[in-house]
């Protein structure tokens, strides 16, 4: 229920909708989505964001996004300053370098050029990783990334920090799996189509069957899993030694690909794997020449 910013000596409590009011200041909008519209805005001369919805059909969403802000406080989530339910605004923390959307451009900007490795880039890998099994084991039980049928749209749920740290900050589709109460989930109610979705989340009885929802197998939280080598090609770019750590993380990646959900690793475990390749090409570094012994 408090938050700390900037060079704040104390915490703070969450600010209420009477202070969102009087302390806040919009600046200018920077994002809209199909849920809510996004403001750069001041408030005691730190930038924060200013979240506020934009069509009230999908109020649910957006309350739902808002409790799971409260619940899942972390090192992995962008952090909460205050909301207004009555309203339906949310303030959070602002971060300049935006969604991951932007991250090669971010590189290519001359400070953050010396960033450009496979290492940093094998670490927000480890980051988005990270934060899926976090959701999958969080404190509300495992929640499923729902707001990820291509690669740009998961890209825009994650923001890079000054630091080149990855946070989840969009939380408006998380669905909960409960597998003791035979509790599965369904991303939206639309048909799903491409690779990039797992084949369980694909409409399995052909093109003569029209699409219906309720028709519809349901499914659990290793759709992540399969979208996780996907979204780590995009991390590991096309710098030198990114090559290097695909090959490492081959079979790991295949086994995210199986087409039986059931015998996909757990995030987990993928992120243990991810961490032991870092940990072997740092010291493959470190002694120029194990690449010769190779």
């Amino acid at each position: 229920g408090y938050f700390k910013l900037g060079a704040m000596k104390n915490c703070s409590p969450w600010l209420s909708c009477e202070a969102i009011n009087k302390e806040v200041r919009k600046l200018k909008r920077v994002g809209e989505g199909a849920v809510k519209k996004v403001f750069l805005s001041e408030w005691k001369e730190n930038k924060v964001v200013l979240s506020q919805l934009t069509n009230s059909e999908l109020k649910e969403d957006f309350l739902h996004g808002l409790k799971m802000l409260k619940a899942l406080q972390s090192k992995h989530v962008v952090r909460l300053l205050g909301y207004c339910e009555q309203e339906f605004t949310i303030l959070t923390e602002y971060h300049p370098l935006g969604s991951l959307r932007g991250l090669n451009g971010t590189f290519h900007i001359p400070r953050y050029k010396g960033m450009n490795t496979w290492h940093r880039r094998l670490m927000l890998a480890i980051d988005y990783v990270g934060i899926i099994g976090y959701l999958h084991s969080s404190p509300l039980g495992t929640l499923v990334m729902c707001d990820s049928n291509d690669l740009d749209k998961v890209l825009s749920q994650y923001l890079l920090t000054s630091d080149f740290h990855v946070l989840v900050n969009d939380l408006d589709a998380l669905p909960l799996v409960n597998r003791s109460a035979g509790r599965l989930v369904k991303c939206g109610h639309r048909e799903l189509r491409g690779e990039f979705v797992a084949p369980e989340q694909r409409w399995p009885y052909g093109e003569e069957v029209l699409f219906e929802d309720d028709l519809m197998p349901p499914y659990d939280e290793k759709t992540d899993i399969w979208k996780i080598p996907d979204v780590t090609n995009f991390f590991l770019g096309h710098v030198e030694g990114s090559d290097i750590v695909r090959l490492h993380l081959f079979d790991i990646h295949a086994a995210c690909k199986k087409k039986d959900p059931s015998e996909r690793p757990s995030a987990q475990e993928v992120l243990d794997t991810y961490r032991k390749v870092l940990a072997l090409l740092i010291r493959e570094a470190a002694m120029p020449g194990t690449r010769e012994m190779l």
